[in-house]
């Protein structure tokens, strides 16, 4: 995830930070300024305060923290997910792909590169598809339970809008995905 030869935040403190994000977000904030400041090239903490900005819907804040977290480590797997579903309900489908672009590169039954098959079945407006893949996605994360939480609000918009759709309503993936992202409200 990160180069072993630049200085990173101790795994003990990393912890700590963690713990009081959890007890008292504002307080945690403050701690994570800190480690950034000592640590700046930990990409962990640039990810970090991204999932603080996108829970706080500070979208643009979020998408900064995550592409330099992106940038400082290629290889951060959830970083790189994380910005592309950023990018993607933010309306910039394309973009997603590209920050998706190495996630491809896991292994098939990794629950990334599910959700990315998924999430781009969406982009093309295939439902079925999207719902399949996202759905086993879910089934095999056992490390990220917020990221299920988003998948499965995706799930379940994309079955509602699939319904609607049927009625005889036109359903496109940026429609879908505009109205996903003004829902989702949980820390990456």
């Amino acid at each position: 995830m990160t180069n072993d030869a630049l200085p990173i935040c101790p795994e003990d403190r990393l912890s700590s930070l963690v713990s009081a994000i959890d007890e008292d977000e504002s307080a945690g904030v403050i701690m994570l300024d800190r480690l950034l400041d000592e640590f700046p090239l930990d990409a962990r903490l640039h990810f970090l305060r991204g999932s603080l900005a996108a829970a706080g819907r500070d979208y643009a804040g979020a998408r900064i923290a995550m592409r330099h977290a992106v940038d400082l480590a290629p290889d951060f797997a959830i970083a790189r997910f994380q910005l592309g579903f950023l990018l993607l309900t933010s309306g910039e489908p394309h973009a997603a792909q590209e920050a998706w672009g190495p996630l491809h590169s896991l292994p098939v039954d990794h629950y990334l590169r599910i959700f990315v098959r998924g999430l781009c079945h969406l982009i093309a407006d295939e439902f079925d598809d999207a719902i399949t893949l996202l759905l086993d996605g879910i089934g095999r994360n056992s490390e990220n339970p917020a990221l299920n939480g988003d998948m499965r609000l995706i799930v379940e918009e994309t079955r509602r809008k699939s319904a609607e759709r049927e009625e005889g309503e036109p359903l496109s993936h940026a429609q879908l995905l505009l109205q996903q992202s003004a829902s989702k409200s949980t820390k990456h």
